[in-house]
């Protein structure tokens, strides 16, 4: 069945529901059932990504979304679709740049307006994240002291691991629930659901609907739709193929070390093996001394048989 809605795990489609003049009101509503209500929204300024980065490398791996709420709280959203090297890091070195543009000239005391990075992801944490809260969607992240105290306010990293969200219609609770449910599955809405009838969310529709898309929209949205397909094919692949080398090596390194614990199992027994039959040489060494002891003494052979269980024709060999 040809989709309805687009895709939100694409640029094009992402940006159609939260990232344009006309979206604020959708996106005002999702930043506020994401944000505290001490941060809460009343309007907000989309503005250029280009201003983040310094140089043209910095240009091209901007967020998705920068904006500025009426209070000078400061958003960059992005939804990421698939795992990145040191994509925690690439969050932390793109949240200094709103904080550095806060810089005034002259005299400045400093006083900095608070600042969100917010990741959407289409994939799981495979770190410390997931080992210890591997089934939680949202993950809130602030600068603290080894005490856990807040040790600053006005830092706030939002992540969330959308695979996580297993909600059903029935079992959404919260406004955020409800938005997360839309973002995951749009795409394969047919029709609103009964718990979309809110202005905010119908309006959100009317953009994702993608016979309402001009034909130069079309064709982005296609272009768009392409590239997510071919990435998530090459992530597939490659998750694919680590599991399946990662599996030919372990059976190979189990074999490994399976030869090696057998090589090790073998020496402690042919040492075990070898202690016993030293030590019985080394007593049937000493038997036959003392046998060759009495021997010269005189003493007749079955009375030295007598005294150290040797058989009398081993003592006539002596």
């Amino acid at each position: 069945m040809r989709a309805k809605y687009v895709n939100p795990f694409t640029d094009f489609g992402f940006k159609k529901i939260f990232g344009e003049e006309a979206s604020k009101p959708q996106l005002i509503d999702f930043l506020n059932a994401l944000l505290p209500p001490i941060n809460k929204i009343k309007d907000l300024s989309f503005k250029n990504t280009e201003q983040l980065g310094q140089t043209e490398a910095d240009r091209k791996a901007i967020y998705d979304i920068y904006c500025e709420a009426e209070n000078g709280q400061k958003f960059i959203v992005e939804l990421q679709k698939a795992k990145q090297n040191y994509f925690r890091e690439r969050t932390i070195y793109y949240s200094t740049f709103p904080i550095r543009e806060q810089a005034e000239k002259g005299n400045w005391n400093y006083n900095l307006s608070a600042v969100f990075c917010i990741g959407i992801l289409d994939f799981t944490f495979d770190d410390y994240l997931a080992s210890e809260h591997k089934d939680e969607v949202l993950h809130t992240i602030k600068l603290k002291n080894q005490h856990g105290k807040v040790f600053y306010d006005k830092l706030t990293y939002i992540y969330l691991e959308m695979p996580n969200f297993r909600k059903s219609e029935q079992e959404l609770e919260t406004r955020l629930d409800k938005w997360l449910y839309f973002i995951k599955n749009l795409e394969d809405f047919q029709q609103i659901p009964s718990i979309f009838k809110e202005t905010v969310f119908v309006e959100a529709f009317e953009k994702a609907a993608i016979a309402n898309f001009r034909q130069a929209e079309l064709d982005s949205y296609e272009a768009s739709l392409k590239i997510f397909r071919d990435n998530k094919a090459v992530f597939d692949y490659a998750q694919e193929t680590a599991y399946n080398e990662g599996r030919t090596a372990g059976i190979q390194d189990g074999r490994i070390e399976g030869i090696k614990e057998g090589i090790k199992e073998g020496i402690k027994e042919g040492l075990q093996a070898g202690i016993k039959e030293g030590l019985e040489q080394g007593r049937k060494n000493a038997v036959i001394e003392m046998a060759k002891a009495m021997k010269t003494k005189g003493l007749p052979a079955q009375t030295i048989a007598e005294l150290t269980g040797l058989s009398e024709q081993e003592i006539n060999q002596i």
